[in-house]
């Protein structure tokens, strides 16, 4: 599953952006998973970033296996540009779950909502 990594890869470069340290609703960031994933299947570019992003995924983990730390850097710069492109709801529903356990109900309610999003993408 590609999803936990790109959330974490998010998480680390959009963290500044959540300087409140405030525990996220889970109601609130449920309701906000699903707009965002709206805006971006309702969008053929932003399914397309979305879809990219997750092809960044195996290449920033061979990167890392060969300890390439340059290509790490490009491919994650990379990924930062698309998700520029995914719109601000996307940036600050990152910054809203970096507090939230990926291992918890909320994280998993959360990641299902984007893994419905990754089917679409072809593989």
């Amino acid at each position: 599953m590609k999803a936990p990594l790109i959330v974490a890869v998010l998480l680390i470069c959009v963290a500044p952006l959540n300087a409140q340290g405030q525990q996220p609703d889970a109601a609130k960031l449920k309701a906000d998973a699903q707009k965002v994933v709206s805006i971006i299947s309702g969008d053929k570019a932003k399914t397309q970033a979305y879809c990219q992003i997750n092809g960044l995924d195996d290449q920033i983990d061979e990167a890392e296996q060969h300890k390439d730390r340059k290509k790490v850097e490009a491919l994650v710069e990379k990924m930062n540009q698309l998700e520029k492109e995914l719109g601000p709801e996307y940036l600050a529903l990152v910054a809203a779950t970096q507090d939230v356990d990926p291992n918890s109900k909320e994280g998993q309610e959360i990641e299902s909502l984007f893994d419905k999003l990754e089917k679409s993408c072809p593989h």
